[in-house]
């Protein structure tokens, strides 16, 4: 077995989980009932021990072609052989406003178009990262996958060959001929009959166009940017109202490196900007669900190292994450190791005090409004920074390399403050606004002190007394955060060496491991983000034929279906985990202000 391209998969999902499906209609990875639960399908990272569920023509295949069925996240795969056309359907059913009990499905579809196609299919589910090989039964027809703590059932309207550890089958379809593939998972003993799959189908479709319908984006880029949208809503939890960095683990960085991470967690910088980027688009109520989420997160230890928030937590809020290897994985193309939890987690990483209270005050700008509850956590938060602001962390890249005076997390300190003053201005919520403003005003000037190089002209990386001479492409946010003006001179000059140092065509780096060693072996791809922000950058500074020649640059890095990794390598591929929110909300943003300056 062979892995293939990281971009060759499209996404599914129900709000709860999400599943890759590869252009050659297997699926490779699906962890169930969540995000953040062990795998059943894990030949993402183990082709042989991780299991999979194939499902192709067994004649060669001349073609083939997989897109969204607009405006859903519903994805179809085409076939094409020498014996005919056969359509692939993949979704999970979201049976919105009737779906009080949901029910976790994978539903696959076939359908022959044209001709005659022999098909196969096995089902080879692997609990448990690939440690646990569920029992198979069969009776009457519904065959049961039994681990140690999961269950799943498969309806099928194919015969099925259980004599093994998997479900397997070869069958005939025929022009006009469907077979339907369904399977549930159930965490009790609980059968519950199949439902008619054209009534899944349709109520999916209603339920994805429905929501995406309430996007506000009229402009340029409508089916990247709401491609986009319905990628990051895939990203949501909807019980518990956080969103996923990513749906998936251990995708490398590079091609048999160790920079292989797990984002099936809630990182606070990315859900923030998660909820600008909806927020932009007209999407309030995941806005609230997040901001309610995050309410509940604030702890009261503010005397502790790490303050009342972490970096980041569980979907259920759990700040314990601790990090730990799959030593019986290969890895993505034999990329070691594979790793769960995430020791990030343990990090101080001040930025993630503004990013967050930034968003929370968008929505209460745009929103519905914080509550008094909101607004008391939010003074925990400032009450804690106003302390600590001063000291040295790991920084947004969450460097191994031990702790710096980041410029960035100076930055988003500053942001932080001043969304504070904003909100109890306008609103007349209760501040110390004295103290506040004091502490403001230091930070701002201590960045334009020791950010800033004058013998380079750029801002830098560390805010140190005689700063080096590190670049950081994080500091391209500065005007859209209204640190400065976009015209202001230091920001324009700085802008200049990051594009002479760290951007590649339209591709940007997030910064020099030479120039700043980051504690880990190797090296890595030109981050998605980043790429973004630098559109964003070139437009706010005025260069909006760049900033627009960039951005269609960078579409052309997407995937077959419009969706990004992390990061983008020497020769185009797409490395890291996939889809990563952070890329799709850094897009809108990037799309929506570009279209905003040329519209004049």
């Amino acid at each position: 077995m062979t892995y293939l391209p990281i971009a060759e998969h499209g996404l599914v999902g129900d709000l709860r989980t999400a599943a890759l499906v590869g252009t050659d209609g297997r699926i490779s990875w699906f962890c169930a009932p969540r995000f953040d639960s062990p795998s059943v399908f894990g030949a993402l990272v183990d082709a042989e021990a991780g299991g999979d569920w194939e499902l192709a023509p067994v004649c060669e295949v001349t073609a083939r072609h997989q897109f969204y069925f607009p405006d859903t996240n519903i994805l179809i795969t085409r076939f094409l052989t020498e014996d005919g056309i056969v359509e692939l359907q993949d979704f999970m059913p979201i049976l919105r406003p009737h779906d009080d009990e949901h029910r976790q499905r994978l539903v696959r579809r076939v359908v022959n178009i044209r001709g005659h196609v022999r098909m196969r299919t096995r089902v080879r589910p692997r609990f448990d990262y690939g440690r646990d090989t569920p029992g198979v039964s069969e009776k009457d027809g519904r065959i049961t996958f039994r681990g140690k703590e999961l269950r799943l059932c498969l309806d099928s309207s194919v015969t099925l060959d259980t004599s093994g550890e998997d479900a397997s089958a070869e069958f005939d379809v025929t022009a006009g001929d469907t077979e339907l593939f369904v399977l549930e998972v159930l965490e009790d003993d609980t059968d519950r009959p199949p439902a008619d799959a054209q009534d899944l189908f349709d109520a999916t479709v209603g339920f994805w166009r429905d929501w995406l319908s309430r996007s506000s984006y009229t402009g340029r880029w409508r089916e990247m940017v709401h491609r986009s949208a319905l990628t990051l809503k895939l990203l949501t939890h909807e019980p518990s109202g956080a969103i996923v960095a990513a749906p998936t683990l251990g995708l490398p960085e590079r091609i048999g490196g160790e920079r292989n991470w797990d984002y099936r967690h809630v990182w606070l910088r990315d859900a923030g900007f998660s909820l600008y980027a909806l927020l932009r688009l007209g999407f309030t109520d995941e806005a609230e669900a997040f901001v309610g989420w995050l309410t509940d997160r604030v702890s009261d230890d503010r005397d502790g190292d790490l303050g009342p928030l972490r970096v980041m937590y569980s979907i259920d809020g759990d700040a314990d994450l601790t990090e730990h290897d799959l030593d019986h994985l290969e890895g993505y193309r034999g990329s070691r190791p594979v790793r769960i939890g995430n020791g990030a987690a343990e990090q101080l990483q001040l930025d993630v005090y503004g990013e967050v209270i930034d968003s929370i005050y968008l929505f209460d700008k745009y929103g519905k409004g914080i509550s008094h509850a909101s607004w008391a956590s939010l003074c925990t938060m400032l009450d804690w920074l106003l302390e600590n602001w001063d000291r040295p962390d790991h920084g947004i890249w969450e460097t191994r390399s031990g702790q710096r005076n980041h410029t960035f997390s100076r930055l988003m300190s500053w942001v932080a403050v001043e969304r504070m003053v904003r909100v109890a201005r306008r609103r007349g919520l209760p501040a110390d606004l004295t103290r506040w403003t004091s502490v403001r005003d230091e930070i701002y000037g201590q960045i334009q002190e020791q950010g800033w190089n004058e013998e380079i002209g750029a801002f830098v990386q560390h805010c140190e007394p005689g700063p080096g001479t590190a670049l950081d492409a994080s500091l391209l946010l500065m005007p859209m955060v209204k640190f400065c003006s976009p015209t202001d001179p230091r920001f324009l000059s700085t802008v200049e060496r990051i594009g002479e140092e760290l951007v590649l065509d339209s591709l940007v780096f997030r910064y020099d491991p030479e120039e700043a060693p980051d504690g880990l072996d190797g090296s890595e791809g030109t981050f998605s983000l980043c790429s973004f922000w630098w559109v964003e950058a070139l437009t706010r500074a005025g260069r909006t034929d760049d900033a627009r020649l960039a951005l269609e640059k960078m579409f052309t890095y997407a995937n077959h279906v419009g969706l990004y990794a992390e990061q983008i390598g020497l020769t185009g591929e797409q490395l890291g985990n996939f889809p990563q929110a952070f890329t799709h909300l850094s897009l809108i943003s990037a799309a929506l202000n570009l279209d905003r300056a040329l519209d004049g």
